[in-house]
């Protein structure tokens, strides 16, 4: 396993160990509103500690970037830790087991390492750049489909980005009725690592961020799958709107999801 990989593991097993111990004791977890449908919990802050704290510890030097934590600046910028420390906190809130840790490691501006840990099912995910993808240290795969006839395709609702619903439920519409079925469980990086171990054959979904995805993205490529923006190109971590799949599925996804677009997706 690569050094920086294991660090990584290290700090999602960390703060896993954090969220287990606060499920079993749901009422007491603190929250608190970021936004319009969006909130932030003590174990959201205490997972994300742990991981920071695992990470200096080996690299004192590089850059993390957190969904709580916001930037916090290393003197070497080209080594950059992406992480969500809890991504599924409605789950978690909810008492819904379907939630992970979401780490990734960008060196010199391109995903290098990737770790998402499920602490309920004990599912470690990870993927190193040009080595493949694995789940707890067995190989997967993208499941290789050609049409969405017989697919099952993973999504995400909009709803931190209501303004975008019609345009997403003509999307879901005409892809609910040329897949087999779909999907909405609740977690951005479980479904992207789901699509890597071919547990569901693609994903889409509107206005995410780069720590809901980075690690997730580098799984599902190095699982040999394909990750875009609406219109087939790379610009994803900008404009948070996401496509993975096989790379045949993924176009029969995108030409599927293109037409009602609008303005506002067409990027």
């Amino acid at each position: 396993m690569h050094p920086m990989l294991n660090i990584g593991v290290r700090a999602a097993r960390s703060a896993g160990k954090v969220i287990i111990r606060a499920f079993e004791q749901l009422d007491k977890v603190e929250i608190e509103s970021k936004g319009t449908n969006d909130f932030v919990t003590s174990v959201d802050i205490s997972a994300e500690e742990a991981i920071v704290e695992t990470i200096q510890k080996s690299y004192p030097n590089h850059t993390i970037i957190g969904e709580e934590c916001g930037l916090i600046q290393g003197s070497d910028n080209d080594f950059q830790w992406i992480i969500d420390p809890l991504d599924g906190t409605t789950n978690f809130l909810k008492g819904i087991p379907h939630f992970a840790v979401s780490i990734a490691l960008r060196v010199k501006g391109k995903l290098d390492q990737a770790i998402i840990y499920d602490p309920i099912r004990g599912e470690l995910f990870t993927a190193s750049r040009g080595k493949g993808a694995q789940l707890n240290s067995s190989r997967i795969r993208v499941k290789n489909h050609k049409e969405l006839n017989g697919t099952i395709i993973a999504t995400g609702f909009p709803f931190k980005h209501k303004q975008h619903t019609n345009a997403y439920l003509e999307m879901f519409k005409t892809l609910f009725t040329k897949a087999s079925d779909m999907r909405r469980a609740g977690s951005a990086a479980l479904d992207l690592a789901y699509v890597a171990a071919g547990r569901v054959d693609g994903f889409f979904e509107i206005g995410l961020k780069p720590w809901d995805t980075a690690a997730g993205e580098l799984m599902v490529i190095e699982a040999g799958g394909l990750v875009t923006d609406f219109v087939g190109g790379h610009n994803q971590m900008n404009s948070g709107n996401i496509v993975a799949a096989s790379p045949r599925l993924l176009k029969e996804i995108l030409k599927n999801i293109r037409p009602h677009l609008g303005d506002s997706l067409n990027k």
